[in-house]
C-alpha cells in the first residue's frame, strides 16, 4: 500500500499474476481448455490473447522514441565533453566494463542452467514463419550495420543498434555545438519526460495484461511453465547476487585495494532505499550521502559519478536482459548462436546509457533486445509477473555499482578519505533520516524561491 492507502502497482501486478496462475491451472487441469471449447476459443485464445497482444504492442510502440530521446538526454547529462577529464573517462570505462561483465556472466549462468528448455512453446503460424526464416547475420555484418545509412529508415524498421549509435552521436554533437543547441537539448528533455509519462500510462494496465498473458500461458502449459518460471527467478537472483558479491567486490579490490567487506556493510542503507523504490534516480540523494559521508568520497567526484551512474550504469537491467534472452530463446526453442548472444551483450551495454532509472523501463529495453535478435516479443508476458519484484533487486545492484565506481575513481584521484572509509561509525544515518533531511532541503529551496518571487 502507498501513503494514500491505495494498492501499489507492484502489488497489483503480483495479484494479477496470482489470479492468472489460478485461473490458468483451473482451465488446464479440469480440461476446460480443450481444443475448440468455449474457454479455448473465446477466452484463452480470444479475450486473453487480445488483451495480452495489445499490451505487448504498446510496449513496442514506446521503444524507438524512448531510446532516441533518453540516449540524447543521457549523453547531454554528462555536460561539456571537453571538461569530463580523467574522472569522466574512468567512470565511463568502469561502468561499461562492469555492465559487459554482468551480462556476459548472466548469459553464461543461464545457459549452463538451461532454464526454459523442453517447453517448446509454439509461436503463432505467421510469427513462426518469420522467426524460422530469419538467418542470423554474421558478426562482421552486425558491426557494419551499427552505422545507419539512413537513420529515419532504421527508426521505421526498429533497427535498434543503428538507432542507439545515431542517438549517441546526436547527443555528442549537441554538446559540441554548445549554447546554440540549448533549446534543442531542452526540447529533448521535455520529449524524454513525455515518454516517461507514456511508460507510466502503459505500465498502469500491466496488472490486467499480466493476468491475461499468464492465464493464457498456464492454460496451455500447466504446471510445467510454473516450474520453468521458478527456474528463471532462481537463475536471475543468482546472477544478480554473483555480480554484487563477486564481480563488483573483486573490481573494487583490484582497482582500489579497499576492503570489500567494509563497503558491503556501509552500502546497506542505499540498497534498502533502492529496493523499496525500484528507482536509481530516486535513490541518488541517499547514494550521494552514503559515498560522501560513509565512504569518504570527496563531493567533487561524487557529484559527478553518482548521477552519471544512475544514468548509464544499469548492471542489474543488463543481467535481466541476458537471463531473459536465454530463457525465452529456450522456451520457444530458438537457437540464437554465438552471434546472437554477442549482439545481446553489445546492445545491453550501449542501451544501458539510455535506460532511465525509473521502474518499468527495463521491459521496454528488453523488447528492443528481443526485436534485434529475432525473439518473439510476446515472450515478455511470461516473465512480466515477476519482473516488478526482480526490478527491486536489480535497482539495489545498480546503486551498489554506482557507489563502487565512485569509490574507485575517488581513490585513484586521491579524493578519498581512507580514515572515513575504514571508520565503521562514520556518517551513521538511517534511511528515514536521509529522506527527512532531503525533504528539509527541498522545503528551504521552496521558501527561498517564494521569497524571491514576493520581492
Amino acid at each position: 500500500m502507498d501513503d494514500n492507502g491505495k494498492m501499489s502497482l507492484t502489488l497489483k501486478v503480483l495479484l494479477g499474476m496470482g489470479l492468472g496462475i489460478a485461473l490458468g491451472l483451473l482451465f488446464n487441469l479440469t480440461g476446460l481448455n480443450a481444443k475448440d471449447s468455449f474457454v479455448n476459443v473465446y477466452l484463452v485464445n480470444g479475450l486473453f490473447h487480445v488483451v495480452g497482444t495489445m499490451f505487448i504492442n504498446a510496449l513496442k510502440m514506446l521503444v524507438v522514441p524512448l531510446v532516441f530521446f533518453s540516449l540524447i538526454c543521457g549523453v547531454c547529462g554528462i555536460g561539456d565533453i571537453r571538461m569530463l577529464g580523467r574522472v569522466g573517462g574512468k567512470s565511463f570505462a568502469l561502468y561499461m566494463l562492469t555492465t559487459a561483465i554482468a551480462i556476459a556472466t548472466a548469459i553464461l549462468i543461464a545457459a549452463i542452467a538451461g532454464i526454459g528448455k523442453g517447453m517448446n512453446l509454439n509461436l503463432a503460424s505467421d510469427a513462426a514463419d518469420k522467426f524460422t526464416a530469419k538467418e542470423a547475420p554474421s558478426l562482421v555484418q552486425v558491426l557494419i550495420d551499427i552505422i545507419p545509412t539512413n537513420p529515419i529508415r532504421a527508426m521505421a524498421n526498429g533497427e535498434m543498434l543503428p538507432i542507439i549509435f545515431f542517438s549517441i552521436l546526436v547527443g555528442i554533437s549537441m554538446l559540441l555545438v554548445g549554447r546554440k543547441a540549448k533549446s534543442f537539448i531542452e526540447g529533448a528533455e521535455i520529449a524524454n519526460e513525455i515518454m516517461m509519462k507514456m511508460v507510466l500510462i502503459v505500465m498502469s494496465v500491466a496488472p490486467y495484461a499480466v493476468f491475461a498473458l499468464i492465464a493464457k500461458a498456464i492454460s496451455n502449459l500447466g504446471l510445467d511453465l510454473l516450474a520453468s518460471l521458478a527456474g528463471y527467478v532462481l537463475v536471475l537472483v543468482t546472477a544478480l547476487m554473483f555480480h554484487l558479491f563477486v564481480t563488483l567486490m573483486l573490481t573494487l579490490k583490484f582497482f582500489s585495494g579497499l576492503n570489500p567487506l567494509t563497503f558491503l556493510k556501509k552500502i546497506r542503507n542505499a540498497q534498502v532505499f533502492a529496493f523499496s523504490t525500484a528507482s536509481s534516480n530516486a535513490t541518488i540523494p541517499v547514494t550521494m550521502r552514503t559515498v560522501t559521508e560513509r565512504f569518504g568520497v570527496n563531493n567533487s567526484v561524487a557529484s559527478f559519478t553518482v548521477p552519471f551512474g544512475a544514468t548509464i550504469n544499469m548492471d542489474g537491467t543488463a543481467i535481466m536482459q541476458g537471463v531473459a534472452t536465454v530463457f525465452i530463446a529456450n522456451v520457444y526453442n530458438i537457437d540464437l548462436g554465438f552471434t546472437g548472444y554477442l549482439t545481446v551483450i553489445l546492445m545491453s551495454v550501449l542501451a544501458s546509457i539510455g535506460t532511465a532509472g525509473v521502474p518499468g523501463v527495463g521491459l521496454i529495453m528488453l523488447s528492443m533486445v528481443f526485436t534485434q535478435v529475432g525473439l518473439p516479443i510476446e515472450g515478455i508476458g511470461l516473465i512480466l509477473g515477476v519482473d516488478r519484484l526482480m526490478d527491486m533487486i536489480r535497482t539495489a545492484v545498480n546503486v551498489s555499482g554506482d557507489a563502487a565506481v565512485s569509490t574507485i575513481v575517488a581513490k585513484s584521484e586521491d579524493k578519498l578519505d581512507i580514515a572515513t572509509y575504514n571508520d565503521p561509525e562514520a556518517g551513521m544515518v538511517d534511511v528515514s533520516e536521509a529522506i527527512h533531511i532531503d525533504e528539509g532541503v527541498k522545503a528551504e529551496m521552496a521558501q527561498a524561491i517564494k521569497q524571491t518571487h514576493d520581492k
